[in-house]
């Protein structure tokens, strides 16, 4: 059982990158860290480096039944309260909307949308209980959609809107719910990114080459160049941290400058002026 003046968290997608650093950094300030893994060797991974700090369980946030099992593992442990909720996991699935197989956007919106819905809902008992909160990490671009980047914007961008209806039908109940746009990141993400622009372009037909290989070969070299220059892990999870003990809880804060920027180039620019951006950005301009 968990020390009774030891603040509770549960971290998604805690396993590798961002999620890993915020559950090391929790556990750091010295909070009882759960979260879930995708493999079994991240678990023994999180248990040596947080000195038992951290205790992961591999769950696929997409099967209702596991989140719900998982939920109530940690309860066991929290004596049925949860200080803090944060919603990280997330996949990206890049590539020109006419030729991503619709499985594939449907899969993004059960990880992205559903899985953390799915999550939410699960722990919502034990966050009111402790009239807790959640931090949703969402993305500048679910505000600034970029071409060829449509599942992961639109994704996001439903989340947003979830967690804004969390945040008003919650409120009553004590439970903060707060939307984190990440900017670009140095985490494990742009080696999978990479990995799935290029599987996108090797699986082209040639027709489908002769419509979108050369911008699409634009768009992920600059999506891999602003991937690699954004901020370090180590940094953006500190910024979560600082996000998840604001008081008071704000509705909605940026991680990192970039995103920052964006944010605020959205609130204050007219359409034309976002869709030449959304352009520039990635080359295409």
């Amino acid at each position: 059982m968990t020390n009774a003046n030891q603040r509770t968290v549960a971290v998604t997608g805690a396993g590798g990158g961002l999620g890993r650093d915020i559950a090391l950094g929790l556990a750091a300030k010295n909070y009882r860290v759960f979260g879930t893994a995708f493999k079994s060797e991240e678990i023994e991974d999180l248990k040596r480096a947080s000195s038992g700090a951290v205790t992961l369980a591999v769950c696929d946030i997409t099967d209702a039944a596991a989140v719900k099992s998982w939920a109530g593992e940690v309860a066991t442990h929290t004596g049925g309260s949860l200080d803090l909720l944060i919603n990280n996991a997330g996949i990206l699935t890049p590539g020109p909307l006419e030729i991503l197989p619709l499985d594939a956007i449907r899969h993004e919106f059960e990880v992205n949308v559903f899985g953390a819905l799915s999550v939410m809902n699960a722990f919502l008992p034990a966050l009111r209980k402790a009239r807790g909160r959640i931090v949703q990490i969402s993305t500048w671009t679910a505000s600034l959609p970029l071409p060829f980047n449509g599942p992961s914007g639109a994704s996001k961008a439903a989340t947003e809107v979830f967690a804004a209806v969390y945040r008003a039908e919650l409120k009553h109940l004590g439970v903060d719910v707060v939307v984190a746009p990440a900017g670009n990141m140095r985490t494990g993400g742009p080696a999978k990114t990479a990995a799935a622009l290029a599987r996108v372009a090797d699986g082209m037909t040639p027709e489908q080459r002769e419509l979108y290989g050369q911008t699409f070969a634009t768009f992920a070299s600059g999506l891999n160049a602003m991937q690699n220059s954004g901020l370090d892990s180590v940094s953006a999870a500190n910024r979560v941290i600082e996000i998840a003990e604001q008081v008071p809880a704000p509705s909605r804060a940026p991680v990192g400058e970039d995103a920052e920027e964006m944010l605020r180039f959205v609130r204050e620019k007219s359409d034309a002026e976002q869709d030449a951006l959304r352009l520039q950005i990635v080359g295409l301009s």
